[in-house]
């Protein structure tokens, strides 16, 4: 299951936010396959110098890059990443139909089916609701809020974009992992008393919070 990465220019700055990313929640990356969506910075004759570097930049922050999207193969001939596979299956993202740029499309997400073992929602622009379960061994990785309208037995992974705003709810809870703008909890900090409860977790103060609903 790997997570995918989409750097951007100017990339001094894409790489400072990611760094404040991994230091409140290096746990998300660790030993974990990544892809590298290059499609934002592949334009211009440039390009190759800039894969390379964000490549690069991502290796040195022991990021384990395991293949390229949006960036033809000829870009990464003759370079040390010439090995990297161009076409890749496996993780699946999930994103808006307004194209290149979620900014300008909806804010949510609606998954209207279980997500699977081994699958990866990605929503960085809004929050994601899941009309089903989330298997173990599959993660909900949203800019915003997370909604799971059954169970929640995979990791839920909310606030990227909005922070401490964000909240996570589900019906029934035997996560293995829930984290809201990088402060995280795992089962063995809730104990049984919730588990297979609905719940809502949300962030205060530095903590993550889990509540029962009822």
């Amino acid at each position: 299951m790997a997570l995918i990465v989409e750097p951007e220019a100017p990339l001094g700055d894409w790489f400072a936010a990611l760094d404040r990313h991994l230091q409140r929640a290096a746990v998300f990356f660790a030993d974990r396959p990544v892809v590298a969506d290059l499609a934002r910075i592949v334009g211009g004759e440039t390009a190759q110098g800039l894969v390379v570097e964000a490549l690069d930049e991502l290796a040195r922050r022991n990021l384990r890059v395991i293949g390229v999207e949006g960036a033809e193969p000829s870009l990464l001939a003759k370079t040390r990443w010439g090995h990297l596979p161009t076409v890749l299956h496996g993780a699946l993202r999930e994103e808006t139909d307004a194209g290149e740029s979620q900014a300008d499309g909806p804010q949510a997400l609606l998954v209207e089916r279980p997500v699977r073992s081994g699958e990866s929602i990605y929503f960085e622009a809004g929050d994601v609701t899941v009309v089903g379960s989330v298997a173990s061994g599959a993660e909900v990785i949203a800019g915003g809020s997370i909604h799971v309208y059954g169970a929640l037995r995979g990791r839920a992974i909310a606030g990227l974009k909005t922070g401490d705003a964000a909240r996570i709810f589900c019906r029934r809870l035997d996560a293995e992992l829930l984290a809201v703008n990088g402060v995280y909890r795992t089962a063995e900090d809730w104990g049984e008393s919730l588990r297979d409860s609905a719940v809502q977790a949300w962030c205060d103060r530095g903590m993550l919070r889990v509540l029962a609903l009822d």
